[in-house]
């Protein structure tokens, strides 16, 4: 049994507004005030983690200890099967750029690399979430989540973020890319990791 959130008043660890807003719509039919770290000047902490869990720990606690607050943190990204896992924790490093962020780039690295690999199709892959829920004296709680597919290409859609567009969930014909925002939020990696959180949690 996880320890139970006790409270009204939550920091998420993100400076992410649309991970908050996606936070805070799950949280506030259960009277939960979600606050972010952006609005309480809160420094990102260096991810030096080689995990998900490990990079969700780091920033969790880190805010914890600086706010005295429960704080709930996040770390996710998708692993390729022919890449060996790859990029994995390192999904948002294969898409900075010195003018910030590419993913473009990120997503033609991966594709690139399948090809010179001769992978065969399907290209499968999965997205991973794990959130993290840090108490101030220092105790955790982890909740995986996962949304299995496959990478095709070329890319599809302008919807959602990342690796979206060449992503295709397990199930479904169209990428996350093509899928409506809220209809993502119900099948993704981070519902099932918030489903998790919430059922052991808040019971």
């Amino acid at each position: 049994m996880s320890r139970a959130f006790e409270g009204d008043r939550l920091l998420v660890a993100t400076h992410n507004a649309g991970k908050l807003e996606e936070i805070a719509a799950l949280l506030n039919p259960r009277g939960v005030t979600v606050v972010g770290a952006a609005e309480l000047d809160l420094p990102e902490p260096e991810e030096t983690g080689t995990t998900f869990v490990e990079n969700a720990r780091i920033k969790a606690h880190a805010a914890a200890q600086a706010t005295g607050l429960p704080a709930l943190s996040d770390d996710s990204g998708i692993e390729i099967d022919a890449l060996d896992g790859a990029p994995g924790v390192y999904t948002a490093d294969w898409a900075e750029t010195e003018n910030g962020r590419d993913f473009v780039k990120a997503m033609t690295r991966a594709h690139e690399l399948l090809v010179k690999g001769a992978a065969p199709q399907p290209w499968t892959a999965r997205f991973c979430c794990t959130l993290v829920l840090a108490w101030p004296d220092g105790h955790d709680e982890v909740f995986p989540g996962v949304m299995e597919g496959q990478v095709v290409w070329p890319m599809r859609g302008d919807q959602g973020h990342g690796y979206d567009p060449i992503f295709q969930p397990t199930g479904f014909d169209v990428t996350f890319g093509e899928m409506d925002r809220w209809k993502k939020n119900e099948i993704s990696h981070r519902a099932d990791a918030m489903r998790k959180f919430l059922d052991g949690c808040f019971g």
